[in-house]
């Protein structure tokens, strides 16, 4: 959802020059719509628990809105609309009401993509929801995969995935020098 347990918290800080008091806490309310910042949430079903940017509530119908700041530019992988696709999921589970569309903020591009939660781009965000629990459970941790993308994700700076996939062989040199 935003970070997780920690991890991540110096890009929403770095986040916060384009959407001004975001994690303020303080609701406020303009043309109808109050805009609830921070909201934490959970839903059982799908197991899962995290930490909303904002939710907008129309005033009138009462209807929620997920909106996900992006530090980046709209990416060609879904991974962002199946975040804020959870983030709906778990809004579902703890209000009763369907959500059925939500909005990525892009700071790159100053461009918000609304994002409507199709059959589809649910059953996709349960599907990799189910991938990840599996993934943990595993006690295996991934292969590193370093690419473009890596240079617009918020955990760049902590990962530092680049180091890990540029291996010089002097490890193998190393461990060649012990085998007896």
């Amino acid at each position: 959802m935003g970070a997780v347990s920690g991890v991540g918290a110096k890009s929403h800080a770095d986040c916060a020059q384009y959407h001004c008091g975001k994690d303020s806490g303080e609701p406020e309310t303009r043309k109808g719509v109050r805009f609830e910042r921070t909201v934490h949430v959970s839903a059982e079903k799908p197991g899962i628990i995290g930490v909303l940017d904002l939710v907008e509530v129309d005033t009138k119908t009462g209807r929620l809105k997920p909106v996900e700041y992006k530090r980046g530019k709209p990416k060609p992988d879904p991974m962002d609309e199946i975040q804020l696709c959870a983030q709906g999921l778990c809004l579902e589970e703890m209000t009763g009401q369907t959500v059925s569309e939500g909005a990525l903020w892009y700071m790159q591009t100053r461009h918000r993509v609304p994002i409507m939660f199709s059959d589809d781009l649910r059953a996709q965000t349960l599907a990799t929801i189910a991938a990840v629990r599996e993934l943990l459970n595993s006690g295996q941790t991934p292969s590193p995969d370093y690419g473009k993308r890596c240079k617009a994700c918020s955990l760049v700076e902590i990962c530092q995935l680049e180091l890990l996939a540029k291996r010089d062989g002097s490890v193998g040199y190393v461990e060649a020098l012990f085998i007896v």
